[in-house]
């Protein structure tokens, strides 16, 4: 038998030599877990295709808080679920509205908690578009004006931080103008800034009922196939002055992540959407896969292709296994 001098199998021989020389190491300040804030007092519906994901109201979405918390989760995203909707989309930046009372809630249930305030349209629009709506047109600049209050309310409710998410051309400038302007120049942008036009999205849709009621959002969520354009889309945010550069969906558009993070030196954050979310959760009630394996898998995946934060429904279950 020949000398073999290579052996890469002399490593993996233990647990503590696998983990000593372990490439990409996934730790719970890095995660991020969604909430949804609905109306009422007590409520905890769960959503139908999400198993394990709730419509909390304010006092519940305080507690899940806490316990998110206690698991070590060290920021949460959220999203209001209004009662009412209207064309401009006025419950995105009423002084009482329900994101402005979640996000209040959690800063005071939890003050140590980074709250990161989803900014954008679309769970308050009668229509369901990210955007104001004419003659079956989203508008642009028009809809940068109630982008950028909506931003400015959520600050002032105590948000640490805003994350826009509507795909508005020029959004991060907007924001960044209108929180300096009300002195929130302190106040970091999480900006979507590579957001695909997904089909991954239906579930949250049913958990925030943000389906747009005519049409779809091709016209300003990204194409899946342009990873050029993905990188186009980072540095007009970049440039705009956001602080953190996201890219949605994460787990099949690792590669966006991987070209984001190489070409940016500030934090990436990814997002693992409902629909990955689902997919593994209906697979492991089908017993076809090791849910908590496959969890963490994918978790360290989005990781390793370059991902400083991770927003993921399994921020929660992945935390507790981490301190474990």
């Amino acid at each position: 038998m020949s000398l073999m001098i290579h052996r890469p199998r002399r490593l993996r021989q233990s647990p503590n030599l696998r983990s000593m020389v372990r490439e990409t190491r996934l730790a719970v300040e890095q995660l991020v877990l969604p909430l949804f804030a609905c109306e009422g007092a007590g409520g905890r519906r769960e959503v139908a295709s999400m198993p394990g994901v709730f419509n909390l109201s304010v006092d519940e979405i305080a507690r899940e808080a806490q316990a998110a918390a206690e698991d070590g989760i060290r920021a949460v995203l959220l999203f209001g679920i209004p009662d009412a909707k209207d064309e401009t989309a006025s419950g995105a930046f009423a002084k009482n509205g329900i994101a402005q009372r979640a996000i209040a809630a959690v800063k005071k249930s939890v003050p140590e908690m980074t709250v990161i305030a989803d900014t954008c349209l679309c769970e308050y629009t009668s229509h369901g578009h990210c955007g104001v709506v004419r003659a079956g047109e989203v508008l642009n600049d028009e809809s940068l004006k109630l982008l950028a209050r909506t931003a400015v309310s959520q600050a002032a409710a105590g948000a640490d931080m805003v994350a826009p998410s509507a795909m508005m051309d020029g959004q991060v400038a907007a924001i960044r103008e209108a929180l300096d302007e009300n002195n929130f120049e302190g106040t970091p942008i999480m900006a979507y800034a590579s957001k695909f036009a997904s089909g991954l999205y239906n579930p949250f849709r049913d958990a925030a009922a943000s389906a747009p009621s005519f049409g779809d959002r091709r016209a300003y969520q990204m194409d899946a196939a342009n990873a050029r354009e993905a990188l186009r889309e980072a540095e007009l945010d970049y440039a705009e002055g956001a602080d953190i550069l996201m890219v949605k969906p994460a787990s099949l558009y690792l590669d966006i992540v991987r070209a984001v993070r190489d070409r940016f030196d500030v934090p990436v954050a990814a997002y693992h959407v409902s629909g990955e979310y689902a997919m593994l959760k209906a697979a492991a009630q089908l017993g076809w896969i090791d849910e908590e394996r496959v969890m963490m898998e994918t978790l360290l995946g989005i990781r390793r292709a370059g991902a400083d934060i991770i927003i993921t429904y399994y921020a929660r279950h992945a935390a507790r296994l981490l301190n474990h």
